[in-house]
């Protein structure tokens, strides 16, 4: 690794090491609105800090770059104001970069080399975008492992998708050009990664109780969240190593399959960040009617 995850602070020995429960969230669909990309619910920022400063793990666990979760998911921690030492953490990149989370931004960078993608695909990547579909998405300058492509703020989204297909299309030459063979092409409803075929929510759900453990931090089950069918790799991990999980899908509509977990989705009908909203106000709400 190029880096170890930063030191715990000083006062982490006032958190409970054996919360009730952990999060391990998504953060586009869940926790960040994919129409503004940004955190857009105030009592998301408020319900994350009060879970946090109550001892209960906070993971993102997310295909975003580092960068986003400082700029868009820390203001909103630190504005509900997030204690030093609580136990929150950002895996982005899915898993190949993480970093504690604390009020004044990450803790030391670390990044797995062995996921990183070539620069020379990058360059190549960029010089696509710019020359067929500058006018629908931007190349992600803020990842660090891997390669990534988003829909333009603002775009028409049906335009978007359209475009998006060709622009897959057109990336297995690259691949083929730069002799790369473990890497997989994933595109979702805003984006397109190019990714170590290792990647996944899974390996950030590794990661999270290993960044745990090391803190001496052990939950007593968990929740996962997540708004595509990938995000599933969480829990069933989890529930693999013998965690006791239970799953959000705050997209329903890509259809739930069968579990050997519980699945749960908003009462109330709700999508994206407005019922990853619900969900935390009523795990926020259950801590503090226990405290």
């Amino acid at each position: 690794m190029t880096s170890q995850p930063a030191p715990a602070p000083a006062d982490t020995a006032t958190f409970d090491p054996a919360p009730p429960f952990g999060l391990l969230l998504d953060v586009d669909g869940p926790i960040a609105s994919p129409v503004t990309r940004t955190v857009a619910i105030e009592s998301i920022g408020r319900d994350l800090a009060a879970m946090a400063n109550a001892g209960i793990p906070v993971v993102f666990n997310t295909g975003r770059s580092d960068a986003f979760i400082a700029a868009e998911v820390v203001p909103a921690l630190r504005a509900a104001g997030l204690r030093e030492g609580a136990p929150v953490f950002t895996i982005s990149e899915k898993g190949a970069v993480w970093a504690s989370v604390s009020p004044a931004g990450l803790g030391e960078i670390s990044i797995d080399p062995e996921l990183r993608l070539p620069a020379a695909l990058y360059d190549d990547v960029r010089a696509l975008v710019a020359e067929r579909y500058a006018a629908l998405m931007f190349h992600d300058e803020t990842k660090r492992a891997m390669v990534s492509v988003e829909m333009t703020v603002g775009a028409d989204p049906h335009a978007y998708l359209a475009a998006q297909k060709h622009f897959d299309e057109a990336i297995p030459a690259l691949l083929e050009k730069h002799g790369l063979k473990d890497v997989r092409i994933d595109p979702t409803i805003i984006s397109t990664d190019i990714e170590h075929e290792l990647l996944g929510k899974d390996l950030g759900a590794a990661r999270t109780l290993k960044l745990l453990t090391e803190r001496g931090i052990s939950a007593g089950s968990w929740f996962t969240m997540g708004d595509s069918r990938t995000d599933y790799a969480m829990a069933e991990w989890l529930h693999k190593h013998g965690h006791e999980v239970s799953h959000v899908d705050v997209r329903p509509a890509d259809g739930v399959p069968q579990t050997p977990y519980p699945v749960l989705t908003s009462a109330t009908g709700a999508i994206h960040d407005e019922a990853g909203a619900e969900f935390l106000t009523n795990w926020a709400g259950r801590i503090a009617e226990e405290a």
